[in-house]
């Protein structure tokens, strides 16, 4: 699988950010949404190759958009990696059971976010 798009989602600005700069100076493209609502969309119509989503979101939090873009035939595929607070093996257990693929806690560094690009190279 070539990665060259990447959705990062994060309620927080300064979160995005960071995430957006770590992949930008990467190489890859990166595209932003601010709420689990836009993730869904955003997933549907610029079709990224990962998706890097925080779990504590308002209006819909990470997991449930996780399960959203697992659902639709034309996302289920997107690899999602929760980039959260949440670090407890129980985290991890919900993390995975709602189809993410890996849970990185914050903070991170911007090793931990590429290495998580590269398991899908």
């Amino acid at each position: 699988m070539s990665i060259n798009k990447i959705l990062v989602v994060d309620d927080s600005t300064v979160d995005r950010m960071n995430l957006q700069n770590i992949v930008s100076e990467a190489g890859y493209t990166a595209i932003q949404a601010s709420s689990g609502v836009e993730a869904i969309e955003k997933a549907a119509t610029e079709q990224p190759d990962i998706i890097f989503m925080d779990v504590v979101m308002q209006e819909m939090d990470g997991y449930q958009a996780c399960r959203e873009i697992n659902h639709h035939d034309s996302t289920k595929d997107i690899p999602i990696i929760f980039v959260t607070s949440k670090g407890q093996k129980a985290d991890r257990l919900w993390a995975e059971m709602q189809g993410g693929k890996a849970l990185i806690q914050k903070p991170y560094t911007p090793d931990q976010i590429i290495e998580q690009i590269n398991q899908f190279k």
